[in-house]
Parts: C-alpha cells; sequence; structure tokens
C-alpha cells in the first residue's frame, strides 16, 4: 500500500504521498521529487481504499492525487482523509468539469501531467505554503465557476458519451487532438496494445467507423 521514498534532509522537509493508479507513473514521481533536498515521499498508493488509508496513517503535508481512478478517483480520495494534508491534483486531463470537481471537493491546486519535475516539485512547495497552484488555463475554469461566469443550461443527454468510462473519455479527448497512438500510450503512461483496445471500445460504444470520423463527432461535442 505504500512505499517510503527518498527521505529528505533538514527539518523543513516537506512530506507528500503519491496517488495514481499507474505504478510506472508513481515511480517517475517519486525518482523527481526524491531528487529535491527539501521534499520527501511518505508513501503510495493505486487506489481510492488503500490512498485513504495511507494518506490518514502517514499524515503527510501535501497529496498529489490523480483525478481518474476507479472506485470514485480523486473526490472520494478527498471525501474520505481526515483534516491536515493539502490536495495537489496532477491528472492527463485538462477538462473544465474535471478540474471544477476536484477543487470544490478540496484539492488546493491542479496541475496536468505534461509539468516537468521541478515545476512539480515548485507546487508542491507553493500548496504547502498556503498557495493555490494551477497550470495554465485551469484558474480561469475556476474563476469561472465561483463567479458564476460559466452558468449555462444542463447539456442534453448524450448516451453514446456517458456510456464511455473515464479513462476511455481521456482517450478520445487525445484522439480528437490528432494524438498518435503511441503518444497517447505515453501521456497516459500505458501500452500501445491498452490504447489500441480503448480506441476500439470508444469507437464501438460511439457508433463510429474511423478515426477521422470520431473526431468530427467528439469536436462537434466541443471535446477537445
Amino acid at each position: 500500500m505504500t512505499t517510503p521514498g527518498t527521505p529528505a534532509t533538514g527539518p523543513t522537509a516537506f512530506r507528500v504521498f503519491l496517488v495514481d493508479d499507474h505504478a510506472v507513473f508513481r515511480s517517475g514521481v517519486r525518482a523527481e521529487l526524491g531528487s529535491e533536498p527539501d521534499i520527501e515521499v511518505v508513501g503510495e498508493a493505486g487506489g481510492v481504499a488503500d490512498a485513504i488509508a495511507g494518506i490518514n496513517a502517514s499524515t503527510p503535508d501535501v497529496v498529489l492525487l490523480d483525478v481518474h481512478m476507479p472506485d470514485g478517483g480523486g473526490v472520494a480520495v478527498l471525501g474520505g482523509i481526515e483534516p491536515g494534508p493539502v490536495c495537489l491534483a496532477l491528472s492527463v486531463s485538462d477538462a473544465a468539469e474535471d478540474v471544477i470537481a476536484v477543487i470544490r471537493a478540496g484539492a488546493r491546486g491542479y496541475v496536468t501531467k505534461t509539468i516537468s519535475g521541478s515545476e512539480l516539485a515548485d507546487g508542491v512547495r507553493r500548496v504547502a505554503g498556503g498557495d493555490a497552484v494551477f497550470g495554465p488555463r485551469l484558474a480561469g475554469f475556476v474563476l469561472d465557476s465561483f463567479t458564476g461566469r460559466s452558468a449555462a443550461p444542463e447539456p442534453p443527454l448524450d448516451p453514446e458519451l456517458d456510456s464511455l468510462t473515464p479513462r476511455e473519455l481521456e482517450v478520445l479527448r487525445l484522439l480528437a487532438r490528432g494524438y498518435t497512438y503511441r503518444e497517447i500510450a505515453e501521456n497516459l503512461v500505458i501500452s500501445v496494445k491498452t490504447v489500441e483496445t480503448h480506441a476500439s471500445n470508444v469507437l464501438r460504444k460511439t457508433q463510429q467507423s474511423n478515426r477521422n470520423a470520431l473526431t468530427r463527432w467528439a469536436h462537434r461535442r466541443q471535446i477537445e
């Protein structure tokens, strides 16, 4: 459930807990943060239940939290942990609905997985110090949501879109942006074969015949 990281030196080290359902990605983040003299990774988890238990047991200063995971994802983790740690969402998704949902649930910031190691370390320090941290464009989503400028009627039901899992929706967004299967695999830290499976499921569920048709379908729904 938890795996200690490289201990940081000095009495002011920021204690960090990693939550992500991809072990390879967690390993990369742990290695990046482990090189920082003032950051100590005290644990990690790949699922909601393990994350809640590990965070409550290790009492970190900062939780780096994936948004889309089985059993409720980041919002479920935020709802289950005891007060104390501040949470910085770290996700492949830059969709407004994901940003707003996790901030409303209590996260202190939101950055995407394209962030560099040094930028992530700086984000950890900043949220631990009380700042709100957002990647480019993402702060605007939150400001619009809380000022009411993004208020709009509820969109009509879309059974085909609603049938997609969170991971399939991530794959769809990247396909619509023109990413290759290999680029999607690298972005999501999964195999090309897994991307192909998700893409096949997306085509079947949306009833599209090929990738070009799927891209047009996604753009009509403003999925970008």
